[in-house]
């Protein structure tokens, strides 16, 4: 089948907006589950040491959301750092 420009300018702009939605569908997927994994290890993990917990904020959601699992890690080792 012969293509022409427009089929394939059409194509490509489509792929490009699914390809931005996962981009923002990734990071909005990281950011919740490590939400919900500060929330977890705040409540069950260390329940009584209320010096190594990790607020949920902003800054905690855009660290989880770009990073994920390791930037809720990092999150931890900042404040046992800081308790030292």
């Amino acid at each position: 089948r012969d293509r022409d420009i427009s089929d394939v300018s059409t194509g490509g702009s489509f792929v490009m907006k699914n390809k931005a939605a996962a981009v923002i569908l990734n990071f909005f997927l990281r950011a919740v589950m490590g939400i919900c994994l500060i929330y977890f290890v705040n409540q069950y993990v260390l329940p009584d040491q209320d010096s190594w917990k990790v607020g949920i904020n902003g800054l905690s959601f855009l660290t989880s959301g770009s990073l994920g699992i390791p930037g809720v890690c990092m999150l931890y080792g900042i404040l046992v750092y800081q308790s030292l």
